[in-house]
């Protein structure tokens, strides 16, 4: 495989898009439309602290109680329900939305807030198309799962 198609299979990778791309895009943006100088918000830091490290935590978990790979391209072996799945279904998904929120938050960004919406719909369907093959992988036990675990919030079904 040649390095020029090496790294595009690199760049569609939602986590190179989410923490690397965006932000770059995000704060080009920023520059342009504010002359060259930056807004940061140390408060919103902590958005992205946590949405980068809920987003490597969880994978980690997942990978290691239900087999397959980091990605849904790789799927898991064993239905994963315990530790941060108990709380939400998408743990990971999720983390990717608050280190784009915290992006927003840090750079006082409209352009990030935008993106926040539309990677809140992107993940949506994406979610939905991962419910059908996960319930088509593991049956009754995955449709139980979704019954008592929400989607996207802890404590809001």
């Amino acid at each position: 495989m040649s390095l020029p198609h090496r790294i595009s299979v690199q760049m569609v990778r939602t986590p190179v898009q989410t923490f690397l791309l965006l932000p770059l895009f995000v704060v080009a943006c920023e520059l342009i439309r504010r002359g060259g100088t930056l807004v940061l918000d140390p408060w919103g830091i902590l958005l992205l602290a946590w949405g980068f490290v809920q987003y490597r935590l969880v994978g980690k978990f997942r990978t290691g109680h239900g087999g397959g790979g980091p990605g849904i391209e790789v799927p898991p072996t064993r239905l994963v329900t315990e530790g941060p799945y108990r709380l939400a279904r998408n743990p990971m998904y999720l983390a990717h939305l608050i280190f784009t929120l915290g992006l927003a938050a840090t750079l006082h960004s409209y352009v990030a807030l935008a993106v926040v919406a539309l990677r809140a719909i992107w993940f949506h369907r994406r979610v939905v198309a991962d419910e059908v093959r996960l319930t088509a992988r593991f049956g009754a036990e995955y449709t139980d799962y979704m019954r008592r675990v929400p989607r996207w919030i802890p404590g809001i079904g």
